[in-house]
């Protein structure tokens, strides 16, 4: 049975079509990171797989039910969602927000058990969090920010973690670390989607890669498949050379020359 199958996915900002037809299906754990240029609906793709916006047309099936349904506690269950920048108006502390991911467990007024601290605690020595447990989220860095994030999308102990830009703005020490941990993450047994910009280092860190272009995919596959001169001139109008990484076997693309909209260089 297939983890995640999206059929046929349609959705549409009021006139605005913003995902045209999108299918691909993910029947194991694996790191499938998502590339395109900026406004080509990548976030828009994770929400809808979410089930936080319904699609007008199309669906997203989780282990082979429709997500729409599912209701909302089931869905935190089975999917953990990790923001590009999280957002708290109240100074919580890096604990509390960890513990926020067993909200989908508990009945109303419901307080946590052991069990929940239990899995708090585990899912923040993961993330090497555990240390920051009762500082203040707002009294971060970006790089542990993002971690204790991760970690409250662990609580909920979902079976696909998605990721929007989970690296954006954190220099490369962070990066490499909060993409090692998500390779660990599949590696546990976790399907893990991830948006990312760094076309390099979704090569270098994801299974498979998905490229889109004005809302629809343009390939999905392993990188050293999709990532090609074409695809690349594709979705970002960008001339580039592909290379073999010294160290890692892996496509490494070269942009250098910008190719205009009017395809004239």
């Amino acid at each position: 049975m297939e983890i995640l199958k999206v059929e046929g996915l349609c959705f549409s900002y009021g006139q605005v079509e913003v995902l045209k037809g999108i299918d691909f299906t993910v029947n194991r754990n694996m790191v499938l990171g998502i590339i395109g240029a900026n406004g080509s609906g990548k976030t828009t793709l994770l929400k809808n797989i979410s089930g936080y916006l319904k699609p007008i047309s199309g669906s997203v099936f989780i282990l082979g039910k429709n997500i729409r349904d599912y209701d909302i506690k089931e869905r935190a269950r089975y999917i953990g969602y990790v923001p590009q920048d999280g957002v708290h108006d109240f100074e919580f502390t890096c604990y509390d927000i960890v513990m926020m991911g067993r909200m989908p467990y508990l009945r109303r007024f419901q307080s946590e058990t052991k069990e929940d601290r239990n899995i708090v605690r585990e899912c923040m020595e993961v993330t090497n969090t555990w240390h920051l447990k009762d500082r203040s989220i707002w009294h971060l860095s970006g790089g542990e920010r993002q971690r204790v994030y991760i970690a409250r999308a662990l609580a909920q102990k979902p079976r696909i973690l998605l990721m929007d830009e989970p690296i954006s703005h954190l220099d490369i020490r962070y990066q490499l670390e909060i993409l090692s941990l998500v390779r660990s993450l599949a590696f546990k047994g976790l399907l893990v989607i991830a948006v990312l910009h760094d076309i390099n280092l979704a090569s270098e860190f994801c299974d498979q890669v998905l490229i889109m272009k004005d809302g629809q995919m343009i390939a999905c596959g392993s990188p050293a498949k999709v990532l090609t001169r074409e695809n690349i001139m594709t979705a970002f109008s960008v001339d580039a050379k592909i290379v073999e990484n010294p160290v890692s076997g892996r496509p490494y693309v070269i942009p250098f020359h910008i190719r205009s909209q009017n395809g004239r260089n």
